[in-house]
Parts: structure tokens; C-alpha cells; sequence
């Protein structure tokens, strides 16, 4: 049972500043406590001040005192406000009075910890908030499912040590932008944390591995033959990550079912084949900006059949009509593909994606200047669910292929033609027969 003696934590500002002046607040989301003048820091502090002797406070009678409009509201309307703050707030709420000190720390709202800040000591912050929250079951904090620091500068291993001894029920973690975490925590989260399943870590450019086992050389030899339960893996930015990492990974993450690996620089080929072998469930998968990625491993994507839905390959300047013909041809469920500064796709690629993939919702050939509007018009009258279409810096597009598009597909509602050769009139046919439809464009005389 808590009693007003317990301590807890709050995340205050500096001295000098008001610990009940909060930052702007919108759904769930807050001013970051880098917006504020000075260092925000973590500390524990008893319950509001004059709780715990409220006889050396004078007050007037019972009957004088006038009690404040907020004050009348029932305390599920406090749980639904407190719910859509962030952490930091929360624990600024539970130093006003003795009722929402107790209403702060609901059970109910520590479901997510959720920590912004570049000049936050987020391990120190971390480490008092699961000492609270595990006071009622003595060093697990069993309702906590959600740690968001993404942005958190000074995380370290340490803080994700703390979160991975005392949370054993984390099943989301978001850490991007957290350069200074290692394989090491990593790896003490996913072997603490066993119904892990959505890790962001993007950004963390030491992060090269993640597995149950300390030796990233043990890659095919799960401990006890256990598994790693995360479907979603965020991995955008880790520059350091190579194929042998990623058949790491594969081996360990079998349950994957978004992978994101933009800007993985020193991928291969030999990365995909090693991931299609392990992890058959992958529906989205980005490799864009991966530049070593060929044709060859878009055969090894195209092995993933009917599951695969959405594909990005932007950028990566080695694939052509050939990769593009693997993924159409066994890719027939595709509903996403980005594959904007390809410039070896030409319209037969766009043949291939026309006629295999009715399906197709989001389409990306921006810098592709072989696509023509020949392959425009086969896409508008085999892809009647198009509804986003890039084709940015298009040289070769004119109004005549716009037109078929938007004869055909009156569900558009996205269309760039930034840096096309589209008339006045073109533009104002789309406008006509796809209503909802926005138009990114440069003509100045259409608007």
C-alpha cells in the first residue's frame, strides 16, 4: 500500500524555475526538456511539501476555504488526462497535491515511460522511476511494456541495463538517436526482456549485432535453441552493420516481420540471402540508400513471395529491370515500392510491376529518367489502386501519360510531378478527374 513516506521520483528543472510550469503538451507528446533554459535532472523527493506535517501549516477554517475548479473533476477524468502526458509532466503532477500524488502513480498510467532531452540524464531518470514503480513487487516492475528515449543523447548502456533488470514484461523499446548504446545492452535487454517485440535503435551506430549470445561468431546456435520474439527492428543508420551482423540477427529475430535498414552502407547482397533463409514472415523491408545492393539481391526479396508488401530500394544505383522482374513476378501481393533514384529502371520495369502487381497502392520512380510515358500508361490501366505516385524529375514524363493516369486511377490522392515537363492543361485534367487528389508540382501557373 503506498504511504505518503514513500519516496519518488520527478523530473524537475533547474533552479530557479517553476516545477509546475509544463512545456506545451498535445496528445501524449511534449516540449522537449532541451527547450528549456538549463539542465533537466532526475531526482527522488518525498510527497508535496506540507504533506507530511500538515499541522505547521496555518490554513484557514474548513468552511472558508473555497475549493479549486479543477479540483470538482472525478478522478477518472484526471486518469484520462494524466494518461496523455508524457513522463516528465507526470511526475511534475505528483508534487502538487496528496490527491494527485496518488493519482500519478496509478498503475494504470506506468505503461509507458517515455523520456525526451538531449541534456536529460536519462540513465539516472531511468533508474529512480524503476525503483518507484517497483515498489509494490520488489525489483520487477511488471505493468511497465513501453521505454521510449529516443533522442536521449546521454543514454547509455547503464540506463538500458537498469530497464532490462527490472522490466521483464518490455515489449517496446525506442532508443533512436542513442549513439552512445552498445551491443552489450542490447544484448541484456533481449535476453532479459523476452516478449520484446518492437526495437528502434536507428541511429545507434555502434549497434551491430543483436542476438541471445555475446559472441556475435555464435550466430547459428541460439542458446538452448531459443529465440528472439521481435517483429519489428528498426536498424536505420547503423553504419557499422555488415552481412555477417545481419546473418546474426537473421538467425536470432526468426519472427521478423518489419525490418528497416536504410543507410546500412556496407550491406551486400549476401546480407538478403542470409535474412530470406531465416526470417520467411518479412512484409516490409527497406534497404534503401544501401548502395551495394544489386539485382541479385532482389532475387533473394523475391523469395519471400506473397508475403512481402512493402519494398524500398531507393537509391541503391545498382538495381535495374532485371531485380524489379524478380520482385513483380513472385511479389504478386506488393502494395509499396520505392525505388526512386534507380535510374536503371525503364518502362519495361514498369511493364513487369503493371501486369504482376494489381494490387500496387504506392508507387516511388522519382530520378528515374528512362521511365517514359509509355510505362506510365501500362501502369494507369493495370493498376486501378494506385494511390500515390512519385515520379519527381521524370524527364521523359509528359501530360499525355498524366492524363491516362488519371483516367484510370480516380483513387489518386498523392501526386508529384516536381520537376516534370507537365503542361498547364495536364495538370488541370488530374485536377478534374481526381478531386481528391494533391498535387506536388513547380508550375507556377497552376495552383
Amino acid at each position: 500500500m503506498r504511504t505518503l513516506s514513500t519516496p519518488s521520483p520527478a523530473l524537475i528543472l533547474p533552479p530557479g524555475s517553476s516545477p509546475l510550469s509544463p512545456p506545451g503538451l498535445a496528445n501524449g507528446s511534449s516540449t522537449s526538456s532541451s527547450s528549456v533554459t538549463g539542465e533537466t535532472i532526475a531526482m527522488v523527493h518525498a510527497p508535496p511539501a506540507g504533506l507530511l506535517c500538515p499541522q505547521t501549516r496555518l490554513r484557514p477554517p474548513k468552511d472558508q476555504r473555497q475549493q479549486a475548479p479543477i479540483d470538482l473533476l472525478p478522478d477518472h477524468a484526471f486518469l484520462q488526462i494524466f494518461a496523455h502526458l508524457p513522463t516528465n509532466q507526470l511526475c511534475r503532477c505528483a508534487r502538487v497535491c496528496r490527491r494527485w500524488y496518488n493519482l500519478a502513480w496509478d498503475p494504470r498510467l506506468w505503461r509507458t515511460i517515455r523520456l525526451t532531452g538531449d541534456l536529460l540524464h536519462v540513465d539516472r531518470a531511468l533508474r529512480v522511476l524503476t525503483r518507484r514503480l517497483c515498489q509494490d513487487t520488489p525489483n520487477v516492475c511488471l505493468m511497465l511494456e513501453t521505454v521510449v528515449t529516443s533522442g536521449c543523447r546521454r543514454l547509455t548502456d547503464r540506463g538500458l541495463h537498469t530497464v532490462a533488470q527490472c522490466c521483464p514484461e518490455l515489449r517496446r523499446l525506442e532508443v533512436a538517436g542513442c549513439y552512445n548504446i552498445s551491443n552489450e545492452a542490447v544484448f541484456d535487454v533481449v535476453s532479459r526482456c523476452p516478449n520484446l517485440e518492437h526495437l528502434d535503435v536507428s541511429g545507434c551506430s555502434k549497434v551491430t549485432c543483436i542476438s541471445l549470445t555475446r559472441e556475435v561468431s555464435l550466430k547459428l546456435s541460439p542458446m538452448h535453441g531459443q529465440q528472439i520474439s521481435i517483429r519489428y527492428l528498426d536498424m536505420t543508420d547503423c553504419f557499422a552493420l555488415e552481412d555477417e551482423g545481419l546473418h546474426t540477427i537473421a538467425a536470432h529475430c526468426t519472427q521478423l516481420t518489419h525490418l528497416y535498414l536504410r543507410r546500412c552502407v556496407r550491406l551486400t547482397d549476401e546480407g538478403l540471402r542470409y535474412l530470406v533463409i531465416y526470417c520467411p514472415a518479412v512484409r516490409e523491408l527497406s534497404v534503401s540508400d544501401c548502395r551495394f545492393i544489386s539485382d541479385f539481391g532482389l532475387r533473394e526479396i523475391a523469395k519471400l513471395e506473397g508475403r512481402l508488401r512493402y519494398l524500398s530500394v531507393a537509391h541503391c544505383g545498382r538495381i535495374t529491370d532485371v531485380g524489379i522482374r524478380y520482385v513483380a513476378k513472385y511479389c504478386s501481393k506488393l502494395r509499396y515500392l520505392n525505388a526512386r533514384g534507380c535510374e536503371g529502371l525503364t518502362d519495361h520495369g514498369l511493364e513487369y510491376l503493371a501486369k504482376n502487381c494489381p494490387k500496387l497502392k504506392s508507387l516511388d520512380i522519382g530520378k528515374c529518367p528512362l521511365v517514359s510515358d509509355a510505362g506510365l500508361e501500362l501502369l494507369a490501366l493495370n493498376c486501378f489502386n494506385l494511390k500515390r505516385l512519385s515520379l519527381k524529375s521524370c524527364e521523359s514524363i509528359t501530360g499525355r501519360g498524366l492524363q491516362v493516369v488519371a483516367a484510370n486511377c480516380f483513387d489518386m490522392q498523392l501526386l508529384n510531378v516536381q520537376d516534370c515537363d507537365v503542361s498547364l492543361e495536364a495538370l488541370c485534367f488530374v485536377k478534374r478527374h481526381c478531386k481528391r487528389c494533391v498535387i506536388e508540382h513547380t508550375n507556377p501557373a497552376f495552383f
